[in-house]
């Protein structure tokens, strides 16, 4: 067996590339991918996509339509190299509208499908406000598989799988950036990493109580958090992590390990429960605000590259 930290992490979690760079995906061979509107936006820059992306922006109806027209395309020529699934989000600016992000996740369910990409093969990636997480239970029950991303907080987690979402997203390396920020002289090294010790609370609950959905690991700093949470069920992995880890050698123990569910599932939260708890966790407020602004603001940069190539 390779003695690399990649392929040992590969035997205990299913690994899955944060990135729309192709060659990237084609080197490191995952078995899923996540994007982003910032993930988008870089692949969106590349040189070789100009003339596609103008095309694209000159043919379609409005920015949104343009929008959704890229993620796409680029969704599906990743799907072409992954066995498993790809992610696509819906706009941040609707992360408030229960409505607008059932209308735009069955408008990238349906592009896909004249792709040739199934919906089987995508998750439809939505913030975890109260308003996504409803229009995530919606969608799972039409069949749509979802993606519950800028997940910060355990009240996230918890009403994320009373609504049966196919996946959640917790965020490790921005709740390490936040505890710095605010702890400066506290030491997060290795286990008391307040973004790995979120995600083991979460999986371990989410074992215990019996729920399908799936965890994954996201926005990570360094090796260190992601060989902390080894045999997660996912963690997403930037390149240069992906690199690193490929590059490194030695024995990989497993951390975490599915047990039998133990209890029943505890009473759903109400959407009262839910706002509470987010009120009384700053960390969580403020980081799924700071998300959502920060894909907003890559989305804008997106609009206005492809508003100028629809000029040209």
């Amino acid at each position: 067996m390779a003695d690399d930290l990649l392929s040992q992490l590969k035997t205990m979690t299913t690994v899955v590339a944060d990135t729309g760079d192709l060659e990237a995906i084609r080197r490191f061979e995952p078995t899923d991918a996540t994007t982003n509107p910032s993930l988008i936006l870089q692949a969106a820059q590349q040189e070789a996509r100009r003339a596609r992306l103008a095309e694209i922006a000159r043919h379609a109806t409005d920015i949104d339509d343009a929008l959704d027209a890229v993620a796409v395309e680029i969704g599906s020529e990743v799907s072409a190299l992954i066995p498993g699934y790809v992610s696509t989000e819906v706009s941040a600016r609707l992360s408030f509208d229960t409505d607008a992000t059932l209308a735009r996740a069955r408008s990238l369910i349906e592009r896909y499908a004249r792709h040739g990409v199934g919906p089987e093969r995508i998750l439809i990636k939505v913030a975890a406000t109260w308003e996504g997480i409803r229009a995530a239970r919606i969608l799972e029950r039409e069949g749509i598989h979802t993606n519950l991303t800028l997940l910060f907080s355990f009240a996230q987690a918890r009403a994320c799988a009373d609504a049966g979402v196919t996946l959640v997203s917790p965020f490790v390396g921005r709740i390490l950036d936040w505890h710095k920020a605010n702890e400066p002289d506290a030491d997060f090294s290795g286990d008391n990493d307040p973004g790995v010790k979120s995600v083991k609370r979460i999986y371990e609950h989410f074992k215990g109580h019996g729920y399908d959905t799936i965890v994954m690991g996201a926005s990570f700093r360094n090796a260190g958090e992601i060989i902390a949470l080894a045999g997660c069920d996912r963690l997403t992995i930037s390149p240069k992590l992906l690199e690193e880890l490929s590059d490194t050698h030695g024995r990989l123990a497993r951390r975490l390990t599915a047990l039998d569910a133990e209890t029943a599932a505890p009473e759903p939260q109400d959407e009262a429960e839910f706002r509470w708890e987010m009120n009384e966790d700053a960390m969580a407020t403020e980081k799924l605000a700071e998300g959502i602004r920060k894909f907003m603001a890559d989305q804008r940069k997106l609009e206005a590259l492809l508003g100028e190539l629809r000029k040209s």
